[in-house]
C-alpha cells in the first residue's frame, strides 16, 4: 500500500491533489495567480471545500488569467456571487479583482510573479520532510516575509497562515512526511 501524508485521507479528489499537485514545483504565472485565489477563498474553510470547487472558479474568474481578473466589471463580480459553485462571500469574490491588479504590477516589477515568488526561498524547494503531522509548522519566517510584501503590494487574504500553505502547495516547500511516497528522493 503506498504511504501518503496522513491529511489528505481517502477521497480519491485529495488522493489525487497530493500526488499529482501539492509540493510539485510550478513557475507558470496562471497557475500560481489561480492558487493564490483558490488560498484566499479557503480561508477559515477547508482546502477539500475548495477543491471541490475549483471548475466552478475557473469558469467564474476566466480561466484565472490576471489580465482578464484585473478587468472584471462590479457587475460580473456581482454575477460571481451568485454562483452556487465558489464560495460566495463578498470580500473572497472582490478581493481577486484587486489581487489580480496587484499580480500585474508584480509581473511588471519583477519580470513574472514566479521571480518575485520563489525569491523567499532562494530559487529552491525548502526539503523539511517532518516524521509527522504535528511537526509541520503552520507559519515560517518566509511565509511571514512573503505575506508582509504582497500585503505591501496590496494584495488581500494573503496572511502568513495562507502564504504558508501556498507556498506547500506551489512546491516552494516540501512537507511531505518522511514515510510519503512523494517526498524528495523517495
Amino acid at each position: 500500500m503506498t504511504e501518503r501524508c496522513g491529511w489528505c485521507g481517502s477521497d480519491p479528489l485529495y488522493i489525487a491533489y497530493h500526488d499529482e499537485e501539492w509540493g510539485v514545483p510550478q513557475h507558470e504565472d496562471r497557475r500560481l495567480f489561480e492558487k493564490l485565489v483558490l488560498e484566499g477563498a479557503q480561508a477559515g474553510l477547508s482546502w477539500i471545500t475548495v477543491l471541490r470547487k475549483r471548475e466552478a472558479y475557473r469558469q467564474a474568474f476566466l480561466g484565472f488569467d490576471p489580465a482578464r481578473v484585473a478587468a472584471m466589471t462590479d457587475a460580473e463580480l456581482e454575477a460571481a456571487l451568485l454562483n452556487p459553485g465558489i464560495v460566495r462571500n463578498r470580500l473572497k469574490v472582490f478581493s481577486a479583482r484587486k489581487n489580480a491588479h496587484a499580480f500585474l504590477v508584480v509581473q511588471r516589477e519583477f519580470g513574472s510573479f514566479d521571480a518575485f515568488l520563489w525569491s523567499f526561498v532562494g530559487g529552491r524547494t525548502k526539503v523539511n520532510h517532518p516524521e509527522t503531522l504535528a511537526e509541520v509548522p503552520g507559519v515560517t519566517p518566509e511565509a511571514e516575509a512573503l505575506s508582509k510584501a504582497l500585503k505591501k503590494r496590496g494584495f488581500t487574504f494573503v496572511g502568513p497562515t495562507i502564504m504558508y500553505a501556498y507556498m506547500q502547495s506551489m512546491g516552494l516547500v516540501d512537507d511531505h512526511l518522511a514515510t510519503c511516497w512523494r517526498r524528495v528522493g523517495a
